[in-house]
């Protein structure tokens, strides 16, 4: 069934352009009223249709992409838009043109931005120039969308989130293992962090991620003793040890983390019911045995099937947010 504009979300419409740089732009309410939307998404795919017209969502990519890309142009088909999928290298940003200025200029056509690129801090000086939702699609230090598509699969599979142990096993200081800390505190998780102490967290995170769960009744923990992290825990998560841009680091990184592989042994040691998650694409034999992703406990490929409903979610969101301030003439 295709409907015609509905009501905002829970959160939305405040009289504000919201943005998602990172995991923590959405308050504990606001993200579990997205990961409700992406459930009833799911279940119907086109029960929303905010950018009928069509309206014209930017999908910017400074780095190879697969679930990305597709789930993003999917996503905005499916809400009733277009995809105007950019390459970066093919446009001016290459020879030097001002974030501030892209920002600007696409801000006076399209109703969104998303843009995997490198530096946080770019995308954040996109979404401080721009006029329309600026959505982080991954950069080095976050990878929120693919956060609340984990969400999104976690409490499918259990039907909450609050008080479930989350662990994360291989490089601590990833986009991945970043985002799972202040998503999950968001969602009221214990998130642990387990890693080769060169790899921890970044203490700003870190210390953002321990004050969101103050209020929200999760927790944080990092250390580096893996089976002391895989005891008990309901999901066991992980990602590729060496990401895009550490290009010639693979050796010194596989042998610092090679203790840290979820395998058979460690999911042995979690819940009974515990769940797998990886965000792909994964190295068998390496963070992840061949077993594990590929065994009864793997979600991996609902995980990254929920990039679709979760994304969709989020850009009704941000879009039910544009409207309002539109409505309160402040655009």
């Amino acid at each position: 069934m295709t409907a015609g504009p509905a009501s905002p979300i829970a959160g939305a419409g405040d009289g504000t352009v919201r943005h998602f740089t990172r995991d923590d732009d959405l308050s504990p309410a606001e993200q579990a009223a997205v990961l409700s939307l992406a459930a009833e998404l799911k279940a119907d795919r086109f029960a929303r249709q905010p950018l009928a017209g069509p309206r014209t969502v930017a999908v910017l990519f400074d780095k190879p992409s697969l679930r990305t890309r597709v789930s993003f142009a999917v996503g905005i088909a499916e809400l009733g838009g277009f995809p105007l999928v950019i390459d970066m290298q093919g446009t001016h940003a290459g020879r030097g043109e001002p974030v501030t200025d892209i920002a600007r200029v696409l801000a006076g056509q399209v109703a969104a931005i998303a843009w995997r690129t490198f530096g946080q801090a770019a995308i954040e000086e996109m979404a401080a120039a721009s006029s329309v939702p600026v959505i982080n699609a991954l950069t080095d230090r976050f990878h929120p969308c693919q956060v609340l598509a984990d969400l999104q699969t976690v409490r499918a599979a259990y039907g909450r989130l609050a008080g479930l142990v989350l662990t994360f096993l291989g490089d601590g200081s990833s986009n991945m293992a970043h985002s799972y800390l202040l998503g999950g505190a968001t969602a009221g998780l214990q998130v642990r962090i387990c890693a080769p102490e060169a790899y921890w967290p970044a203490a700003d995170v870190l210390a953002a991620a321990a004050a969101l769960a103050e209020r929200t009744g999760g927790s944080v923990a990092v250390s580096a003793d893996p089976l002391d992290a895989c005891k008990g825990a309901d999901v066991l998560a992980t990602d590729v040890w060496t990401s895009m841009g550490q290009e010639g680091q693979e050796r010194t990184r596989s042998g610092a983390m090679a203790g840290y592989q979820v395998d058979a042994a460690k999911l042995a040691l979690a819940s009974p019911a515990c769940r797998v998650l990886h965000c792909l694409p994964a190295h068998r034999g390496e963070e992840i045995a061949a077993e594990v992703i590929d065994g009864p406990a793997s979600l991996v490929f609902e995980q990254a099937e929920n990039r679709l409903h979760a994304q969709k979610a989020l850009l009704c969101f941000l879009l039910d947010a544009a409207a309002g301030e539109r409505r309160e003439g402040r655009g």
